[in-house]
């Protein structure tokens, strides 16, 4: 269960599509940890500002944002705004967590015998994979920055990473999930 989300969008005045007089405020988001996205009602009070962390855990007394996460939704819910802020979230995201996707780099395994998890990462070709498979003999990676120093055919981690979780939210490939939970 996430326990924090990222504001993607604030919509003060509900969905354009719902009908009806009674059009309540929504907030999109997606969560902190499983990235899952989320439609949550906000408290009648509360600021929301796109880019904000908000606590959505199992706490009601530590939920000074949102009355409640309304549901789960998909990629195809979001909003056109939602959706130019989402890569930049995850990023955010993904640089704030560094050691957990360093890690990612440093234990990462075939899949089968004709394809490697690292081949799932946009961007990332069989000689880079085969670049950090023999530059992590030499001990595990300590930072995004360790990473790129050390496979110079590697640019910019988070953006790879950032782009497959854009790919599994948008369900494009659904055999594979490295970092989106289903």
């Amino acid at each position: 269960m996430e326990e924090y989300a990222i504001v993607l969008d604030y919509l003060p005045q509900g969905r354009p599509e719902d009908k009806g007089f009674k059009k309540s405020p929504l907030i999109l988001g997606v969560g902190e940890s499983e990235f899952k996205l989320l439609e949550m009602i906000p408290k009648s009070n509360a600021i929301i500002s796109v880019g904000e962390k908000i606590y959505i855990g199992a706490n009601p007394d530590l939920r000074t944002k949102i009355v409640s996460v309304k549901r789960r939704i998909s990629y195809r819910d979001l909003t056109h705004a939602a959706l130019n802020e989402l890569p930049f979230v995850l990023e955010s995201i993904i640089t704030s967590h560094e050691e957990r996707f360093v890690n990612f780099f440093n234990q990462a395994q075939p899949i089968n015998t004709r394809l490697h998890s690292l081949e799932l990462l946009p961007g990332l070709g069989n000689k880079t994979m085969w670049n950090i498979i023999e530059a992590r003999k030499n001990g595990p990676f300590k930072s995004f920055s360790d990473l790129t120093d050390r496979v110079r055919t590697l640019h910019n981690p988070q953006k790879m990473i950032a782009g497959r979780m854009v790919e599994e939210l948008e369900e494009r490939y659904e055999k594979y999930k490295l970092f989106v939970s289903k």
